[in-house]
């Protein structure tokens, strides 16, 4: 198993390799070895592709063993007081550990309960008692008990903590706009309408007066004001059926299996929603949302020039903010990838995985969303701007639960629901270039 060091060195001889490649490209006026070339530096690129994946992953691995090495440090006998931590008495814990505790017993319980097939019968009388409890008995925030009340008596039960929050990383993971380092997040518990106040005052300035002279008093200097509101709309996937084989053969594996499942699902409904929703009955998109900042002069391409263009139709004011990036499918910066500036400097340039430097074009971060469209006739195949002026509203938490009744016996169903709403509340914040 290759190291993350190594990975890292694999990943920047590919962009080495592919950068050559495309020197080969621009040097060689034979066709038929030019499309040749280009397959190569596709197939390279698609390797880069790979091993920084591959380099992400190891870095993740190597994140969630300090973590658990750091837990498992916590986990040990307090001193000399034989005790291992977590295992005190009942009568002994902190509100918050006491929480703790009933949380990981529910934790098993549940996958017991996916181990019996959802068969309860064959569950002990503590585990029923503590699916039948449920969260609702644990202190915890009001949040965290909105997302129980599916749980009932008849067999479902709200899913775990731990799986919930595999859930959500797979979820920001598919796609960036449901990711808060991307946009703006605000969570609430509840799904009231917010009304927020908007105002575009950069037209306005001053004029030069003279001595004795009274300043205009016309209302020509009164700022306008306006209004956007965020509310919450709901969704839901289909039941995920699990079959009583798939339960006896991957229970080990079946935590990962359902987040990985419910999390793509949603999240690939989430950033869908959140990019191109129609804001009538879905979220108002962030490229339904945005103006126009750049047309190409091609049907189904895009030149240095127009990216350039592009990028300086923004105002100065949001290319200084933290989140201004741009943002396109992976199909566009293929293109993009190829592009080079006057002096035959690539747009694209590699960042560093171990140094947290994410990759660039044109110096600029860039985020893959695979709702956009891809370059053809009319298409706004990219957006750009401060990213931060996009609010995402995210009421509670992903909700899944898990039931066995007649209809999914002897197997299992498992079903998502989230609700939440997005806006673009300052419309000179981001702008989408188009194809002609």
């Amino acid at each position: 198993m290759p190291t993350l060091k190594e990975l890292q060195e694999k990943r920047d001889k590919l962009v080495a390799d592919a950068r050559a490649a495309l020197e080969e490209i621009n040097k060689n006026t034979d066709e038929s070895r030019a499309a040749e070339l280009e397959q190569r530096h596709d197939t390279i690129m698609k390797d880069y592709d790979k091993a920084d994946a591959d380099a992400r992953r190891a870095q993740r691995v190597e994140d969630a063993e300090k973590a658990l090495e750091e837990r498992q440090r916590r986990n040990r006998p307090n001193g000399n007081d034989n005790e291992v931590s977590g295992q005190e008495g009942d009568e002994q814990l902190t509100p918050e550990q006491r929480s703790a505790q009933r949380s990981a017993e529910y934790r098993d319980a549940f996958y017991a309960y996916i181990r019996a097939e959802g068969q309860q019968g064959l569950l002990t009388t503590e585990q029923r008692q503590t699916l039948q409890r449920g969260y609702q008995s644990i202190e915890q925030t009001p949040e965290q008990r909105a997302l129980t009340t599916a749980t009932n008596a008849a067999g479902g039960f709200t899913v775990p903590t731990e799986l919930q929050a595999i859930l959500i990383r797979t979820m920001k993971a598919f796609g960036p706009m449901y990711d808060p380092a991307v946009t703006e997040e605000i969570s609430t518990t509840h799904g009231h309408s917010f009304p927020f106040p908007t105002i575009d005052d950069t037209a306005n300035t001053g004029a030069a007066t003279t001595q004795g002279t009274a300043l205009t008093d016309d209302g020509s200097g009164d700022p306008v004001f306006g209004q956007k509101s965020i509310g919450a709309f709901s969704f839901g996937t289909p039941w995920v059926r699990v079959s009583k084989e798939l339960a006896d053969d991957s229970v080990l594996a079946m935590e990962a299996l359902l987040g990985s499942l419910l999390g793509e699902r949603l999240g690939r409904l989430a950033n869908s929603q959140l990019t191109v929703g129609v804001g009538t009955t879905a979220p108002m998109g962030i490229v339904t949302a945005t103006a126009a900042g750049k047309t190409t002069a091609g049907a189904a391409a895009v030149t240095f020039d127009e990216v350039m263009d592009f990028e300086h139709s923004i105002d100065p004011a949001y290319r200084q903010s933290p989140k201004f990036a741009f943002m396109f499918n992976d199909t566009t910066l293929l293109a993009l990838r190829k592009l080079k500036d006057g002096q035959g400097n690539y747009l694209w340039q590699a960042g560093n995985v171990q140094a947290g430097i994410p990759n660039t074009i044109n110096s600029r971060r860039y985020h893959i969303n695979q709702a956009m469209a891809s370059m053809a006739t009319g298409n706004k195949f990219m957006i750009a701007g401060d990213l931060s002026k996009y609010f995402v509203r995210k009421v509670g938490a992903p909700l899944i639960g898990a039931i066995q009744d007649k209809d999914f016996w002897p197997g299992f169903g498992v079903a998502g629901w989230i609700r939440f709403d997005g806006n673009l509340l300052d419309a000179a914040a981001v702008k989408h270039m188009k194809n002609a």
